[in-house]
């Protein structure tokens, strides 16, 4: 049994994959190929290629239905459902507040008063129309921008598992950035695959450790790009039902059947703060009593410090496939 990794750049982030087995050169073929999968996806779902899917959603949408293609259909019929499931936390058509909120930038800014109302007329899952006998899209209001941000990484990696199934692939391990991932079966010398979660503030020892197997784990944090204002730190997630920042979580994760499930899922938990019902997870609250600073909502997702047998986090995928670490 021998082990290939594999790594390419897309989404804006770093794809990993580790697939394990006794053909080396079949595995590298399969993994080759899912990973081109994943870029494939890239090219139809950023809002940033003219030439992409959701840019001639974009583009087009508000004046005239849109055809989709089946694939992308469902991704929208599956986003619609986990608006609703969510309260309306998970929501793609949050482009116009990221370009209020100057997200889609180097930087930031707080938008003026106006600004903000006219972006929270454009978002909304509700001005979304799905026509499934057709399979169209279109916008009910001008400016309404889909943003895929939250459930494309997890799509891509569903898509990506549904190659290497195909192939016949049976044990792999494949992450987005080291945010959302995918395992496939159990690695060679242990149960399950292992991924530590870490509190951003508190890198060196990992609040839980989280066993996954033919499972998807995806965690979201606010620490990502963020900007300061008058003493304030703002960051890139938001409450679209607000149109602000998240205020009430620092970092929250996710496991489900489906990585693009657990993408969306955990985005929704920064906003909620809170679990949601039917998944396993965990939530970072700040909690100014603490040191460090922090409140931790475990939901079916078990706290640090683990079983003598949980291995500890490592800094990135090494020798022991099972130590597979997530940090942000």
């Amino acid at each position: 049994m021998g082990t290939v990794r594999l790594a390419r750049m897309a989404m804006a982030c770093r794809f990993e994959l580790v697939l394990q087995g006794e053909d080396e050169p079949w595995l590298r073929a399969a993994g080759e190929e899912a990973l081109r999968e994943i870029e494939r996806l890239e090219a139809r779902l950023s809002r940033f290629l003219p030439a992409s899917d959701v840019s001639r959603i974009n583009t087009r949408a508000s004046e005239e239905a849109v055809a989709v293609e089946p694939r992308l259909f469902d991704l929208l019929k599956q986003s619609l459902h986990l608006h609703r499931c969510t309260d309306g936390a998970f929501d793609l058509t949050v482009g116009p507040l990221m370009q209020a909120w100057g997200f889609y930038g180097d930087g930031g800014h707080v938008p003026g008063a106006d600004e903000l109302t006219k972006a929270r007329l454009r978002t909304g899952m509700h001005l979304v129309e799905l026509d499934e006998e057709h399979r169209t899209v279109r916008f009910a209001h001008e400016g309404v921008a889909l943003d895929f941000g939250a459930i494309g990484k997890g799509y891509a990696v569903d898509e990506a598992v549904r190659v290497l199934r195909e192939a016949g692939v049976e044990r792999a391990f494949l992450h987005g950035g080291t945010s959302t991932m995918y395992a496939i079966g159990k690695p060679l010398d242990a149960q399950s695959w292992n991924v530590a979660v870490v509190d951003p503030r508190s890198p060196d020892e990992p609040v839980a450790v989280v066993a996954i197997r033919d499972e998807a784990l995806s965690v979201s944090a606010v620490s990502g790009k963020s900007f300061e204002a008058e003493g304030t730190c703002y960051g890139h997630v938001l409450d679209p039902r607000l149109g602000k920042p998240v205020r009430g979580a620092l970092l929250a994760a996710t496991v489900s059947s489906s990585a693009a499930t657990a993408d969306a899922i955990s985005t929704a938990l920064l906003v909620h703060a809170r679990p949601l019902a039917g998944y396993r997870s965990l939530i970072i609250r700040p909690d100014n009593e603490g040191s460090p600073p922090r409140r931790i909502l475990h939901h079916g997702i078990l706290p640090h410090p683990m079983p003598e047998d949980i291995l500890p986090p490592a800094p990135a995928l090494n020798g022991h496939s099972q130590r597979t670490p997530f940090s942000l």
